[in-house]
């Protein structure tokens, strides 16, 4: 984590600012720096964000207000989707680019078009089709497959009569990666195809969503969900709170020795040392939470911009440093394995993507063009280079990356040889002492890269030199984590492309977030660089709650879990309480570990048609899938209607309500025909009579059906009727309908009236 920056001190250019003491060591003049929703296809979607997905009670108690819905995005929007169809291929791409203007024509009824997500999602759970042509009647079938070769029906509306401009459906397919929709038939004249197809996905069960609460040791201040109210909640520890609203992992950072920063000398409190966080260690197992133990492999900070070696082993030739790394790792986890506090996961090392446990290596650069060079910080590193810079450490010479020197370019090599060889040393560690224990190997993503290269293109260098020597020696982690700070890191969007870019090169490992977090005030509520979120409550949740979304959308479920750094003091998700001393309270934003998960996920809008001052005909219920076991179940919806949605042509939304939250129906309406059925008696048999009148600007086709017979009319111009009389041959007809199809430019439409039984002399 990039923490603290302090008045006067040097840094590398890029590398972040430096950190100040830890919250045991004072820092003069230090200032603390302050400050889904995803592609909907149709807008009411995003204004609908909330619904479908369960209601989200009131953070009653916490401080300040913010809206939390359960996650929910839309995967066809993803740079990595893509679409192909059987007929009108060159057009499929319409069908996902999140325009209504464009969209996918088929070549003929039967054709089909395929979304592939880029991998598989358990989670996708609703899809949601939008038509070229309001008032049409579309008949199509939509089918989920993991592997494109065996498929599951998910909606068969290939018998359809209902005209409607699209459709909203939920379902289960498992390891859903492809989505096929096969256009049957429309009514004649209208459109063949999709103008956009969005598939959402929501929060997985097995993401880990947690914090990294380091300073909970020696923490002495009291934490409540609600100090000012007669039940206070949870408290007064700040583990209790945060176990309370929803969180399921804590990370501890471990110092070898702590020190100062500044100068190196050894802290009279040794906090977020070995000893103090064997304590803290139980106190979150004794809560149920799962424990996470971050080793910096320093007596300070160890971050992109500082990684220096603990005093203990500064001096060491590399193979006893390699040794002393294999021995405190190993005894460190046996100690809380002793105290009945196994690890679920262990960090080794933090933020190093410049290596870590600087040595010699740094003289190799005379000034900061590099990252790891003999002027870098922390003070101690620069200033007691004799000790610090004495030995071989595992700083990666980025300097000689694009050299074409053999020299230069072994040098480069064998410093990733050095790096991976103290990585294998920890990771052996942990196998070796705790075989369940799960390994994390901790970077970041530079939102500026070295030497010419992107952020992304070091970061991919990085894990492709890492990972492939870990590999080799049959020592590689399961996890590889990411921090993602938008004001260091870039915006959200490219975040997450740079999370899906190393996951599809490396597949075989799960992703996460190890650090995250976002202000809730400053700078006038301000967005952070690079980001759009205001620095208020409820932006906070929104961008914290936009970093679980993009890691829980990575293909193939390789997205584990994001945790935020130091919630309570780190752009918090805390305020101390006015007029009670020593007591903080959390922000309503808290409740994104509680809330953003979905139980039920709703057929939230539907699609209907009418002709223009005819009744409305709107669904008494819509299907509801339960997350927890994939049934889908009907909930009763009550639609506030006025009377008038019909009184002139367009698009109209119609709002309802369910038990799950609200609905809408988009209604379209469409111009009609005026139509007029008169039966009567001619020559002792009973004609049908049909009348019917062009109320449409534009010259028409129209055909007239009867159960006696049809007639065609082409060119009919706007304004005018045209009659048709069908002979039964009968003396008497039953009740019936007379079908009118009505085609031309940009209209379609299919009207159905209906006659009374009729008998001569009756």
């Amino acid at each position: 984590m990039y923490a603290q920056t302090c008045r006067g001190a040097r840094r590398s250019p890029g590398i972040g600012p430096l950190r100040c003491p830890t919250a045991d060591q004072s820092c003069k003049g230090a200032r603390m720096r302050k400050s889904i929703r995803t592609g909907a296809v149709f807008a009411t979607a995003l204004a609908l964000a909330a619904t479908g997905v369960g209601v989200a009670s009131p953070a009653a108690g916490l401080f300040g207000e913010a809206e939390i819905n359960p996650i929910e995005s839309n995967l066809a929007s993803k740079y990595w989707a893509s679409a192909s169809a059987t007929g009108g291929d060159d057009t499929a791409h319409f069908a996902i680019d999140q325009d209504a203007s464009t969209a996918w024509i088929a070549a003929a009824a039967g054709d089909a078009l395929t979304l592939d997500l880029g991998g598989a999602y358990n989670n996708a759970r609703k899809l949601a089709l939008e038509f070229p042509d309001a008032g049409a009647v579309y008949q199509y079938t939509v089918e989920g497959s993991a592997d494109g070769q065996t498929w599951s029906t998910i909606a068969d509306e290939s018998e359809s009569t209902q005209a409607r401009a699209g459709g909203v459906h939920v379902f289960t397919v498992e390891g859903t990666r492809y989505i096929r929709v096969t256009i049957q038939g429309a009514t004649e004249g209208a459109r063949l195809g999709i103008t956009e197809i969005a598939v959402y996905n929501y929060l997985r069960d097995e993401m880990v969503l947690g914090a990294d609460m380091s300073w909970v040791d020696g923490d002495t201040r009291q934490y409540w969900v609600s100090p000012l109210e007669a039940d206070r909640g949870a408290g007064p520890h700040l583990l209790d709170v945060a176990k309370d609203r929803g969180m399921e992992f804590t990370r501890l950072r471990i110092f070898n020795e702590p020190r100062n920063e500044g100068n190196g000398a050894v802290l009279a409190v040794p906090s977020q040392g070995p000893a103090r966080s064997l304590a803290v260690a139980e106190q979150v197992v004794d809560r149920g939470m799962q424990l996470g133990i971050d080793f910096h492999y320093a007596d300070s900070w160890a971050d992109p911009g500082k990684q220096p070696k603990p005093r203990a082993w500064a001096e060491l030739p590399f193979d006893q440093l390699t040794d002393a790394v294999y021995d405190y790792t190993h005894d460190y986890v046996g100690q809380l394995i002793d105290q009945g506090t196994t690890p679920d996961k262990v960090a080794v090392g933090n933020e190093i993507i410049h290596g870590m446990m600087w040595g010699s290596e740094a003289q190799l650069s005379a000034d900061d063009s590099a990252p790891v060079w003999s002027g870098a910080n922390p003070g101690y590193f620069r200033n007691q280079a004799a000790v610090y810079q004495s030995q071989p450490g595992g700083g990666i010479l980025w300097q000689y990356w694009n050299s074409e020197d053999a020299g230069e370019r072994a040098l480069y090599l064998e410093s990733f040889d050095r790096f991976t060889t103290l990585l294998a040393a920890g990771i052996s560690a942990v196998h070796d002492a705790s075989p369940e224990t799960k390994v994390e190997l901790h970077a970041v993503v530079r939102n500026e890269g070295y030497d010419g290269r992107t952020g992304l293109e070091m970061t991919s260098e990085f894990w492709g030199q890492v990972l492939s020597r870990l590999e080799a020696k049959g020592l590689a982690p399961d996890y590889i984590a990411h921090s993602y700070y938008p004001e260091w890191h870039g915006s959200p969007e490219v975040m997450e492309r740079n999370l899906q870019t190393i996951s599809a090169a490396h597949p075989e490992y799960k992703m996460t977030v190890a650090e995250t977090s976002y202000p809730a005030s400053g700078a006038n509520g301000a967005p952070m660089p690079n980001s759009t979120y205001p620095r208020t409550v409820q932006g906070q949740a929104d961008a914290i709650q936009r970093v679980f979304q993009m890691v829980n959308d990575l293909p193939n479920h390789t997205g584990a879990g994001v945790l935020t750094w130091e919630p309570q003091r780190w752009q918090s998700m805390f305020r101390s309480v006015p007029g009670l001393t020593n007591t903080s309270e959390p922000h309503a934003s808290i409740d994104i570990y509680n809330k953003s998960a979905a139980t039920h996920v709703v057929e939230d809008r539907v699609f209907s048609s009418a002709g223009v001052g005819e009744e409305l005909t709107l669904p008494s219920t819509v299907d509801v899938l339960s997350v927890a076991d994939g049934v889908v179940s009907p909930a009763a919806v009550q639609w506030i209607t006025t009377g008038d949605e019909t009184a002139t042509a367009g698009r109209v939304e119609v709002r309802g309500s369910t038990e799950f939250g609200t609905i809408v129906a988009i209604v379209d309406v469409v111009p009609t025909v005026g139509v007029e059925v008169t039966p009567r008696s001619l020559a002792g048999k009973v004609y049908l009579s049909v009348a019917v009148t062009n109320t449409y600007d534009v010259p028409v086709s129209i055909v007239v059906s009867t159960a006696y017979g049809s007639k065609t009319f082409a060119n009919v111009a706007p304004g005018a009727t045209v009659s048709a009389s069908a002979n039964s041959r009968l003396t008497a007809v039953p009740a019936g309908n007379v079908t009118v199809a009505v085609t031309g430019e940009s209209v379609s439409e299919t009207k159905s009236v209906s006659y009374a039984p009729f008998a001569i002399g009756g």
